[in-house]
C-alpha cells in the first residue's frame, strides 16, 4: 500500500473523524464540568473510576490500572491524584495486607462532588453527541457510540 492508496486515504479520513469527535466531546465536557463544578474532564474521570472500587478481591486498582482507565501516564495520574487529595476529594492509605501498597479512595466530599457533577457530565455528553450527529462525517460514529452504549451490560441491567 502506498500513501495515495484509496484504502489508506479512507482509513486516515476515518481516523481523523474519530479524533475530531473525541476532541469535540472532550472540549464540551471540559467547559461544562469546569463551569458548573470546577472539575476537568480528567479529574471527573479519575473520581468516577476510583468511585467504582470495592473492598472485595481485586477491588482496589493499582496506579497503573487507574492511569490506563483515565488515559494518562502513571506520573501524570499520580500528580492528578495529589491535586485531588490536596482539594480533599481523595484520600490515600496503606494497604492493610501489604504495607508497600497505597490505596486511593474517593472521600465523602469527592463522592458528593461526583454525584453533583454526573448529571452535568451526562447532559454535556448527550449534547455533544447530538451536535456531532448533525455533521455528516461524524454522524456514523455517533450512531456507533450510541449502539455500543445500548448494547452494554450496564445499559441493559438498568
Amino acid at each position: 500500500m502506498t500513501a495515495t492508496d484509496p484504502a489508506m486515504t479512507a482509513l486516515a479520513q476515518s481516523w481523523c473523524a474519530l479524533s475530531l469527535l473525541h476532541s469535540r466531546i472532550e472540549q464540551h465536557l471540559e467547559r461544562e464540568l469546569q463551569k458548573h463544578h470546577g472539575l476537568s474532564v480528567r479529574e471527573y474521570s479519575l473520581l468516577d473510576v476510583l468511585s467504582r472500587q470495592h473492598d472485595g478481591e481485586g477491588g482496589h486498582l493499582q496506579m497503573k490500572q487507574v492511569a490506563d482507565a483515565v488515559v494518562l501516564s502513571q506520573s501524570a495520574t499520580t500528580r492528578l491524584v495529589t491535586r485531588l487529595e490536596d482539594r480533599g476529594l481523595l484520600v490515600r492509605y496503606l494497604c492493610p495486607t501489604d504495607r508497600r501498597g497505597i490505596y486511593t479512595n474517593v472521600s465523602e466530599a469527592g463522592m458528593r462532588l461526583l454525584e453533583e457533577s454526573r448529571p452535568t457530565n451526562n447532559e454535556a455528553l448527550r449534547g455533544a453527541l447530538d451536535d456531532a450527529a448533525e455533521v455528516p462525517e461524524l454522524a456514523p460514529l455517533v450512531s456507533t457510540v450510541e449502539t455500543l452504549q445500548a448494547e452494554s451490560p450496564a445499559a441493559t441491567s438498568d
